[in-house]
């Protein structure tokens, strides 16, 4: 498993409906009205004009696996570095993170967040078999200009798809009472050009684009996937036109995707734009383990 940060050079970077009513089962329901109660959490900067300012993301992520790395090293990151390069896009090339799938993330100031994260986490998911493929361009919110991204989808069903949606709703409740309030990225600009329902995730989870329960039905707004940039850089529509074709060229190298398998969840550290800069404890999807990354010694939980 990879644990430091990575760039875009060279050597870096009817049976799955059950298995979700399984998991919501054992591990509890809890919706957004447990998030919204947090006292914690400061709403107000989410009408502002500009991004609330950046001080800490913690997350829940699936750190990629070797094989899939080596897979996007050998065959997708190098034309990547010529196409970012091509384009001006040369900073991005230069952005630290740690290639993951994101289950969820929250904004909060309080040092001590990524212990309490561990303690609240529910049960993990045993191993994730399922397949990565499909590369396209998204925004933080359509026509709020930036950020964007360039993103790695994964194979929307099976039961591998229905284990990630499953958690993401179990994980999204518990982490979001933690925060102090929304992701910066998800505020300003972007909460201007987000529809009622973005809008209402921001203000009672604290994030766009997770399930959550509500009213006792799942809505799903979760899109997992993984990013391999992530940009501050006005989405124009030339550069939109050109990041397209180049995901389309990058769909034609991987026209199978990459099949692979999660052992682990981690809760990690991010930046601004949800790359992950700091993997802080890793729980093990086989036996439960939990690991502190920076010493290696197995913590109890």
């Amino acid at each position: 498993m990879p644990d430091t940060a990575r760039t875009l050079r060279p050597l870096a970077l009817a049976a799955c409906a059950a298995i979700t009513v399984a998991l919501l089962s054992a591990c509890g329901t809890a919706g957004i009205t447990g998030a919204a109660k947090a006292s914690a959490v400061d709403n107000s900067s989410i009408g502002k004009p500009e991004f609330r300012a950046h001080t800490a993301t913690y997350g829940v992520v699936y750190i990629l696996p070797k094989d899939v790395n080596d897979e996007l090293d050998a065959r997708i990151y190098p034309p990547l570095r010529q196409d970012l390069a091509r384009l001006g896009l040369r900073a991005e090339a230069q952005v630290a993170n740690i290639p993951h799938v994101t289950v969820v993330h929250i904004h909060s100031a309080d040092p001590g967040t990524p212990q309490k994260m561990l303690a609240a986490l529910p049960r993990p998911p045993a191993p994730i078999a399922l397949t990565l493929k499909n590369f396209y361009t998204t925004e933080a919110a359509k026509d709020a200009g930036r950020p964007w991204w360039l993103d790695l989808g994964i194979v929307k069903n099976g039961a591998g798809f229905e284990t990630l949606m499953a958690y993401n709703t179990l994980a999204t409740a518990a982490m979001a009472p933690l925060r102090d309030g929304p992701l910066p990225r998800v505020t300003g600009p972007v909460y201007a050009r987000m529809g009622e329902a973005g809008r209402d995730l921001v203000s009672t989870v604290g994030v766009s684009g997770v399930n959550v329960v509500k009213d006792g039905q799942e809505l799903r707004a979760h899109n997992p996937h993984n990013t391999l940039v992530y940009s501050m850089a006005p989405f124009t529509p030339t550069l939109q036109a050109a990041m397209n074709l180049v995901a389309t060229r990058y769909n034609d190298l991987l026209p199978n995707g990459i099949q692979t398998t999660f052992r682990d969840v981690s809760i990690v550290e991010l930046a601004f734009a949800g790359n992950v800069t700091r993997e802080i404890y890793r729980i093990s999807l086989v036996d439960g383990t939990v690991t502190d990354v920076a010493t290696g010694q197995v913590v109890p939980r």
